[in-house]
């Protein structure tokens, strides 16, 4: 004879068993895109920080470029689908705000993907100077290459792009515009 509290011993084991792993879901979450920039995914962003398992649910943890972010509920909408198509049924999202994201997070894939789209990606402009309320983007020196054809003569049009974490650039050179993922 089977008791009650052996077939919730045996429903826990298989459910466990059935469960797909971490890998999985960092797989799955590597094919979801920026909402903003979809040549590049979530996980190449370096947004989503860490996947897990806590009390027997799936906690995705992000981080998002910037506290004001308008694409951070489409990002946990993505989120929650992909994870859900692959088997993920009991999800947690948490939101983690320190440390701030940065542009050191992107990966070097996720750099080079940038530039084949066209938006010249972040680059390191030396030591970081903590000074509030100067943008790394004034400062002498910073030379933004193209992404088209690589001429290191360009103008800054705009200190803000097509979206707020951008600044629009002309090259001197083939003269197309571009966005540069500001640095920060």
């Amino acid at each position: 004879m089977v008791t009650q509290e052996q077939r919730a011993i045996e429903a826990a084991a298989n459910a466990a068993a059935a469960a797909p792993t971490v890998d999985v879901a960092w797989e799955a979450l590597a094919g979801v895109p920026d909402p903003e920039v979809p040549a590049i995914s979530i996980v190449e962003l370096g947004i989503v920080r860490d996947v897990s398992y806590a009390n027997g649910r799936l906690l995705v943890t992000v981080t998002p470029t910037y506290s004001g972010c308008p694409a951070t509920e489409l990002i946990a909408a993505l989120i929650r689908e992909r994870l859900a198509a692959v088997g993920f049924n009991d999800v947690d999202l948490a939101t983690k705000l320190s440390p701030p994201w940065t542009t050191d997070w992107i990966a070097p894939e996720g750099k080079r993907k940038l530039a084949a789209f066209g938006i010249a990606p972040p680059h390191v402009i030396g030591p970081r100077v903590d000074v509030a309320g100067i943008s790394p983007l004034r400062r002498v020196g910073v030379v933004v290459p193209c992404p088209r054809c690589g001429s290191q003569q360009t103008t800054l049009l705009s200190q803000f792009g097509s979206t707020a974490c951008k600044a629009q650039y002309r090259c001197d050179a083939c003269r197309e515009p571009f966005d540069y993922f500001k640095p920060h």
